[in-house]
């Protein structure tokens, strides 16, 4: 008798996790991504089904579409700056709003290699995460390339849109 092989374990992805939660939950997802690029966007739409639950997002660069097309103040990106917890916070808020969406989360951050200071260093970045009970923020600060950083950043947002998930009815 030939012994069965063990099959390698994979780990779920966070996407396939926030697509099982979100879909049983009955909750509805927008992001406002600007240092990620549309990376978790993209993450997940790469999951089939994405669309019962995901309506979109906003991908905003520079500060003049953070404030048109999400509504941050500019006295906020003025006195915090773009990269900061208020920001990511009317951030989220703006995406919420604009897409109806019962979760919403923004990041805002510097994936470098370039741009960071000594008070905002390449890798530091600002998540928010909001539903109509809960608002989260978090402050993060990762190493590595900027595609690491990218993909780091975006593992973390997605964690906290699995905690701020469980949350809600």
């Amino acid at each position: 008798m030939i012994p069965k092989k063990k099959l390698p374990f994979k780990k779920e992805s966070l996407e396939n996790k926030a697509w099982r939660l979100l879909k049983k939950k009955k909750n509805t997802l927008a992001l406002a991504e600007s240092c990620t690029g549309g990376l978790i966007s993209h993450r997940i739409t790469n999951i089939p089904g994405s669309s019962a639950y995901f309506l979109g997002s906003v991908v905003c660069y520079s500060n003049d579409a953070k404030v048109s097309l999400l509504g941050v103040s500019k006295e906020s990106i003025k006195k915090y700056g773009a990269v900061s917890r208020q920001t990511a916070l009317a951030m989220a808020k703006g995406v919420r709003g604009l897409l109806g969406a019962e979760i919403s989360a923004a990041i805002t951050g510097i994936a470098g290699p370039s741009g960071g200071t000594k008070e905002k260093p390449v890798g530091l970045a600002f998540i928010a995460v909001i539903s109509e009970k809960s608002s989260k923020t978090r402050k993060i600060i990762c190493k590595g390339s900027r595609e690491s950083i990218k993909t780091q950043f975006a593992d973390a947002v997605l964690n906290m849109i699995l905690d701020i998930a469980k949350t809600t009815s």
